[in-house]
């Protein structure tokens, strides 16, 4: 099965828009404005499939945010909020297996994450700037 060309296609019924696209390492790039949605990168690994928006980087550690971040996590239905490899950046990142995967379980991680960016918009934006 072609899952890009499936996830693409589920993508752009959701209106979202391609910005990349890269057959050979299963990545796209989409953005979907009135969602708040820019740049997520969703990467194809068969079996799964990782969903990982990126929201803002900090330059020390702050127990509190972290703290915030964890108690946000409990309360996200899809998706959790994670730091990246180099510690320096958070994300928020969702991963579903490809086997089965339908337009209806694309469409709920979007809606997901959009509205988490609206709930939780302020608090990142005040994270961002520690």
């Amino acid at each position: 099965m072609n899952y890009i060309d499936t996830i693409e296609d589920f993508a752009l019924k959701l209106n979202c828009r391609i910005v990349y696209k890269n057959e050979l390492n299963g990545i796209l790039k989409i953005d979907n404005q009135p969602d708040g949605i820019h740049n997520l990168i969703i990467g194809i690994a068969p079996p799964i499939l990782i969903m990982e928006q990126y929201l803002f980087s900090f330059r020390e550690d702050n127990m509190d945010m972290f703290k915030k971040l964890l108690q946000k996590n409990r309360d996200t239905i899809h998706g959790a909020f994670v730091i990246n490899e180099e510690g320096d950046k958070v994300l928020f990142r969702y991963t579903m297996q490809l086997e089965n995967i339908d337009f209806n379980e694309l469409e709920g991680a979007l809606n997901s994450l959009g509205l988490l960016l609206s709930e939780f918009s302020r608090q990142i934006i005040d994270f961002s700037k520690l």
